[in-house]
């Protein structure tokens, strides 16, 4: 499974990634800071990557956690909120993994409501030219 970690220390990426490849997981990380349009492209990139989206919330921006949250609502992608994850408590959260991502939190997003269709159930006949 490849899981988004939005937010969080960068010297725990090395560690996180080598616990989520021993797990059989990859893993991307996005700082979470939302400097430009470059890091907001990466953002948005990486949430349409994953398969899971953890956002972190003690070490990131406002901003950041908003757009991650939306990103992964427009992908149809399960988003857990969490305050903090490290190194120790990150094997714990992955081997509770299949029991947390349901396949029904992972279909696609609902529609939204467009307003009334109109539904033809016979075709329509040209109107005849009056004589």
């Amino acid at each position: 499974m490849r899981i988004g970690i939005v937010g969080g220390l960068d010297r725990n990426a090395r560690d996180l990634e080598s616990i989520a490849h021993s797990c059989g997981h990859e893993i991307e990380l996005h700082t979470g800071g939302l400097t430009g349009p470059a890091s907001a492209a990466g953002l948005r990139s990486m949430v349409m990557r994953a398969d899971l989206v953890v956002v972190l919330t003690d070490v990131n921006s406002h901003n950041g956690v908003r757009m991650a949250r939306r990103y992964a609502r427009l992908k149809g992608t399960p988003v857990r909120l969490l305050r903090r994850l490290g190194a120790a408590q990150f094997p714990a959260f992955l081997r509770a993994l299949p029991a947390q991502v349901s396949p029904s939190t992972n279909g696609p997003p609902p529609r939204r409501f467009a307003g009334p269709r109109r539904v033809d159930l016979e075709p329509r006949q040209e109107a005849t030219a009056r004589t």
